[in-house]
């Protein structure tokens, strides 16, 4: 695995519908810029063996720098891939849709779902959301929040932008009913 770069961001709401927001709201999100492991080889049939080759390790390395980014227990949280445009949404998926990416994560946050995610394919500076759900109940609703994330100079058409967002809380003055008020 091939890391060009590491970005870290922290977001960190005090203030929300004209209110404080007490502790504030904390989102951390970590991407590590990798070289596309099926880069310059056209269509790949089987992709497992740069899964093999990529997916654990990324996994492992992303997951303890976003909760020390976030500074808190994580309790919603969300992933992201990114292809370059010589790349396939395919390559991006095959990376973190599998266990042996996301599992990392799951065990360093104590957590139980799916994590929720984002792919596309897009040029160096595309914007993206990444979707977070909540670490153990995905029906919660006031964990279900998206980031914004922009990096300016990835992907480049041969990379991945590969990503884990994690909040310390639900979103920022959440008033929703929970979801059985409504069955």
């Amino acid at each position: 695995m091939n890391v060009r770069k590491i970005v870290t961001y922290v977001e960190e709401i005090r203030s929300e519908g004209g209110r404080p927001v007490s502790p504030p709201a904390r989102v951390a999100v970590v991407a590590a810029i990798i070289e596309n492991p099926w880069a310059g080889q056209g269509f790949v049939e089987d992709l497992n063996p740069g899964i093999d080759a990529t997916a654990s390790d990324i996994g492992a390395l992303l997951a303890p720098e976003v909760l020390d980014a976030l500074q808190a227990p994580a309790e919603a949280y969300g992933k992201a891939a990114i292809v370059g445009l010589d790349g396939e949404v395919e390559h991006g998926s095959a990376l973190i849709h599998t266990l042996k990416f996301g599992d990392h994560f799951r065990k360093a946050a104590n957590a139980t779902t799916l994590l929720p995610a984002v792919e596309k394919r897009g040029p160096a500076g595309v914007v993206f959301d990444i979707p977070l759900k909540h670490i153990t109940d995905a029906t919660i609703r006031s964990h279900h929040q998206t980031i914004e994330v922009r990096i300016p100079d990835a992907p480049h058409p041969g990379e991945i932008v590969i990503a884990l967002a994690a909040a310390a809380q639900g979103r920022p003055q959440q008033r929703l009913a929970p979801l059985s008020t409504e069955q």
